[in-house]
């Protein structure tokens, strides 16, 4: 009976899978219930486009996460918080993502840690021509994901939000522009090493490797709701095979912050690394 509910509360400590522990479920009841009174359109596409992907094939439920998306990026939620935001002067870098290969082993590093790695267009593109060649050549067996200085990614960088005024191109260059696509055709061979700050993009993109480390510092988040949206970096179809339709609709509807612990005991990290190496802020090395 639990597949008719699209989130299950319970006070019980660490239940298992569907149910989300809360110390009050009535209270966490009422803050979701005032989500969707403040976010209608964006929480019923959300609930509605985890339903539907259930049923499609892995990389159906990427254009049907974007079209919901470039729809939401239209509609006057989103643009009164747009407005309501304060101006952002986007800061690019010439290399937002390092590549360095050895052997069989492929390393990519976000590095725009000045940002705390906020992914922009520059980075997506970037990631994508690395993961294309991850794709194409089959003698690299392993693939790994870090993001250097505080934090793997702090999700989308707001200086880009709205730029593109065409929902229709929105939608195309998300489509044909996918880490996403990418990660799902070679996730087997992907770990991804998270610590600090993972939010949006910064775990939608994480969810999809076969296997996700995590240090003790680990903070994730998915905050797209209050901003009129939903994930728009493949969380709806990467984050329900590890944890579920109806967690990841509480994510998102509540926006609350998850823990290293409660993400492991959910299935969305896969390890703990207590001393996961230190991403230096002026540069892409790393020291372990």
């Amino acid at each position: 009976m639990t597949e008719e509910f699209d989130i299950l509360l319970t006070a019980a400590p660490d239940p298992p899978r569907p149910w989300v522990s809360c110390a009050d479920p009535y209270a966490t009841a009422s803050l979701l219930r005032d989500t969707v009174t403040r976010h209608p359109a964006a929480c019923v596409t959300l609930v509605q486009v985890l339903r539907m992907g259930a049923a499609l094939p892995p990389p159906d439920r990427l254009v049907l996460e974007s079209l919901a998306y470039s729809t939401l990026l239209a509609g006057g939620d989103f643009r009164a918080w747009l407005a309501s935001s304060r101006p952002r002067t986007p800061r690019p870098t010439a290399e937002p993502v390092r590549v360095h290969r050895d052997g069989e082993r492929l390393r990519l590093t976000l590095d725009r840690p000045w940002v705390r790695n906020a992914f922009d267009a520059a980075t997506r593109d970037a990631l994508c021509e690395a993961l294309e060649v991850a794709v194409a050549d089959t003698t690299i067996t392993e693939v790994h994901l870090y993001g250097n200085g505080p934090a793997f990614c702090s999700g989308g960088d707001l200086s880009e939000f709205g730029t593109t005024r065409d929902p229709a191109e929105a939608h195309r260059i998300r489509v044909h522009r996918s880490p996403a696509a990418l990660l799902q055709r070679c996730a087997p061979r992907v770990t991804a090493h998270l610590h600090g700050a993972c939010v949006g993009a910064g775990i939608e993109l994480a969810a999809f490797a076969g296997s996700v480390t995590a240090a003790p510092d680990t903070l994730i988040r998915l905050p797209e709701i209050e901003m009129g949206l939903i994930p728009g970096a493949g969380g709806t179809a990467g984050l329900p095979p590890r944890i579920g339709r109806e967690r990841t609709t509480y994510l998102a509807l509540s926006g609350a912050p998850t823990n290293a612990a409660e993400a492991l005991r959910w299935g969305l990290i896969d390890t703990l690394d207590p001393s996961p190496g230190i991403r230096t802020s002026g540069s892409a090395r790393e020291l372990h």
